[in-house]
């Protein structure tokens, strides 16, 4: 079969198959003329005069340069016409200027395959042919240098490998230390030690090509070319590799199983090599040997190879890897992560051939310097995003922790720890998003949306950064205020510090001081960082007395009710846990406001009480407290002898240890206070600790109903008399009785001291143990 047998479509690549054969030919020629370009003027001129005299090297000359200046006049025709707005087009619209692109995109890619085939056309021509054995030469010193260099870098892999194992393994151990650390060390000494290979496999091809393949201390540009192409693509894959680490799970930094890290870093090594090589080896060769047209017909062939490959693997995997991350981004614990999940499940192969298709017609429209830029503002973004997930995750799993202070500590602090691990997780979020503002703006510049060094270096740069930095340095300042000035009120609060336990009023007052300070560092901090940030808070000052004034008029109840609980907290009159009667309600006062009183009365209701209604203050728990116990009996006893009985009941109180704790003194007697209708009234008193009336006045009367038992003295109570009637005679009628035997003898009162059943006691609680009837 002849090539006129083929079909035209694969002219082209025939043609790139010519070129590649002649490519090594060319090297040898670039090669025996290398002192061409150090020559003196004068050998210069010699060479033009030669080609002058000879006609066939005149007419290649002129017709080169008539096929440069049609080349020249087709690319101004071809920006011109990108200009033009199409047919039906306003001049200047986005329609008109797309079109006028896409045009000029395809003229340029016509353009310069045609000169890339002349160019070709005209190697192909040319009269003096290569010495053949110097090609062949070439091509083997070019091959031992691959095979060495790549056998070098083979076996130095294979010797390290148990090391990369043992590494992975130390990782993966279950210490007390952090075990992101370990993974994080781990990583970067296996990326150190994979540069190690590389380098090393890298320094031993430069030797061998300088002293023993070819002439001792020369070394080619093939060979040259070759070997800085293997540094940068090995570098390249080390970093995938370190990304994706297919054969040890301690290393992988992506949450993958190890067949399909295997299967991307497969991918991505395999793409890599396509360009990499291509793009370092391939097209500078054939740009310096043989034509620039023709190196960027190459460029533009392998980034079309590159690109066609990605396209298929990534719509391949498109609907496998996004489901892979919606089931992560359901799984994320923060709502961050989960949007951008959300959006990069979306949207992963969208980006991803976007990449590729500017990294191609960047390369066709600036073959000189498209790759560099595309690459390293590639490595910056990956780095910046590494750099920031790494950062990311680190603070993760200090969020997800809980900070612990010593046993000393807790016992003196009990809620340091707490408050603790209340504020930090707010500023691990704060730093979490100011990384992710890091990163964005790393990624903008590395592609130059934004010039982030120039605008460091401007004025609003330097003002941003110092006014953020200030205000983190403001809000930090009053954090730690706060967190101290609350742990030093609750270690004055704290019975375990050493100080004893706090009064009432101590408690009352520190609580309340708590809150000022709270509202007040609330309030300054406000005003600070408003006034950092460039905020004028005079007007803010002025306008908020006038509305204080407006208020002061329109809400008098509350300036009542805040001035009220002034003057009650400095006279001591209400403490927090006191029993008191307010505003006409008994209860326990739970809570304390500048200007309210909470109270909970002997059914557990809660009642909020405004200070500007309290007319007056019962307080029963100031000092000490009495229980006053009035005791009637009836009229035949002796009141001598009840007085006896009296004391008795009151000897057995004190005699038990609970009750005499909270006895303070005697037993008071005031003797026969009235004679009542049915009863003779005789008070008694006893002093007790301030909240304990009650329960022992409960106790006594216990007690004094036993002994009065006991004695046979009677306690009034109101009878019933029974009036059957009677007829008009006089005479009763009669009334039947029935007498019936009791079964069972009433059961005689307890003798004097004798021992209360346990189930019998009372338990009232000291301080929320209150009577209502004492009000």
């Amino acid at each position: 079969m002849t090539i006129s047998h083929l079909p035209r479509a694969l002219y082209p690549f025939i043609r790139l198959l010519a070129f590649m054969a002649l490519l090594v030919s060319g090297a040898v020629i670039a090669q025996s003329g290398e002192g061409v370009g150090t020559s003196s003027d004068s050998a210069s001129y010699d060479v033009l005069a030669d080609i002058l005299e000879d006609d066939q090297a005149r007419s290649r000359l002129i017709e080169d340069l008539r096929q440069l200046a049609a080349q020249d006049d087709s690319s101004a025709a071809a920006r011109d016409d990108a200009g033009k707005p199409g047919e039906g087009e306003a001049p200047g619209s986005f329609a008109g200027q797309l079109a006028g692109g896409t045009q000029a995109f395809a003229q340029g890619v016509v353009a310069e395959f045609n000169a890339g085939m002349a160019a070709l056309s005209a190697l192909g021509e040319a009269e003096s042919s290569p010495d053949y054995s110097d090609v062949a030469a070439a091509a083997l010193n070019l091959a031992l240098v691959i095979v060495a260099t790549v056998a070098l870098f083979l076996v130095l892999r294979r010797l390290v490998r148990p090391l990369f194992a043992r590494t992975g393994a130390w990782a993966l151990q279950n210490t007390a230390g952090s075990p992101l650390l370990r993974r994080a060390v781990a990583v970067i000494g296996a990326l150190v030690l994979d540069l190690l290979v590389i380098v090393t496999a890298w320094v031993g091809g430069y030797l061998l090509a300088l002293f023993v393949v070819g002439g001792m201390g020369a070394l080619t540009t093939l060979e040259s070319l070759f070997l800085n192409a293997f540094l940068l693509v090995e570098v390249f894959k080390s970093v995938i590799r370190m990304v994706f680490a297919s054969k040890d799970d301690g290393l992988r930094l992506l949450p993958m199983p190890a067949e399909e890290a295997a299967y991307w870093n497969a991918w991505l090594a395999r793409l890599s090599g396509i360009v990499g090589y291509g793009m370092l080896l391939v097209v500078p060769m054939i740009n310096v040997q043989l034509a620039p047209a023709l190196g960027r017909v190459a460029a533009l062939l392998i980034m079309i190879i590159a690109f066609l490959y990605t396209l298929v693997i990534v719509l391949q995997n498109r609907v496998r890897v996004a489901k892979q991350l919606k089931a992560r981004a359901l799984n994320a614990r923060f709502a961050v992560t989960r949007v951008m999940l959300g959006m990069l499940a979306r949207s992963w192969h969208l980006v991803i051939i976007a990449y590729f298709a500017l990294l191609g017609v960047a390369t066709l429209l600036r073959p000189e310097d498209a790759l560099p830029l595309i690459l390293q503002a590639t490595v910056q973004t990956l780095m910046a995003i590494a750099g920031g997930v790494f950062l990311s995750v680190v603070l993760s799993q200090i969020i997800s922790r809980q900070l612990h202070v010593p046993e000393e500590t807790r016992q003196r602090f009990p809620m340091l720890e707490e408050r603790l691990n209340g504020f930090i997780p707010m500023a691990l979020k704060i730093m979490r998003l100011v990384i992710l503002v890091v990163v964005i703006a790393l990624v903008l510049d590395a592609w130059g949306l934004f010039n982030l060094a120039s605008w460091l270096g401007s004025e609003v740069g330097m003002h941003t950064v110092v006014t953020a930095v200030t205000v983190a340095l403001i809000v930090t300042t009053a954090t730690a205020l706060w967190i101290g000035l609350a742990s030093w009120i609750e270690h004055r609060l704290n019975p375990d510090a050493g100080h004893g336990e706090p009064t009432a009023r101590e408690k009352t007052l520190l609580t309340i001081f708590r809150n000022a300070v709270a509202v007040t560092l609330i309030i300054m901090t406000l005003m600070i960082v408003l006034s950092e940030i460039g905020i004028n808070i005079g007007p803010l000052i002025a306008g908020a007395g006038v509305l204080g004034l407006a208020i002061g008029f329109g809400a008098q109840k509350l300036v009542q009710d805040i001035i009220t609980g002034v003057f009650i907290q400095m006279e001591n009159a209400i403490n927090t846990g006191d029993v008191i009667t307010a505003a006409g309600i008994t209860g326990t006062a739970e809570r304390l406001t500048i200007r309210s009183l909470g109270i909970r009365d002997l059914a557990g209701t809660y009642h909020l009480i405004p200070f500007s209604s309290v007319d007056n203050v019962s307080n029963y728990m100031r000092d000490f407290a009495y229980h006053v116990g009035e005791y009637g009996v009836a009229y035949r006893e002796n009141t001598d002898d009840v007085i006896v009985r009296l004391r008795e009941a009151f000897d057995e109180l004190v005699s038990d240890p609970e009750q005499r704790s909270k006895v303070l003194g005697e037993l008071e007697v005031h003797g026969v206070t009235a004679l009542a209708d049915s009863s003779v009234n005789i008070r008694v008193r006893i002093k007790t600790l301030p909240g304990a009336q009650w329960a022992v006045g409960r106790e006594y009367n216990r007690l004094v109903k036993r002994h009065l038992d006991a004695a046979g003295i009677e306690i009034p109570f109101p009878h019933l008399t029974l009036y059957f009637g009677q007829d008009k005679d006089g005479s009763a009628p009669p009334a039947p009785v029935v007498l019936q035997e009791r079964q069972t003898a009433e059961k005689l009162p307890s003798p004097e001291g004798e021992e209360q059943p346990d189930d019998a006691r009372a338990n009232p609680k000291h301080g929320g143990d209150f009577d209502d009837a004492e009000r």
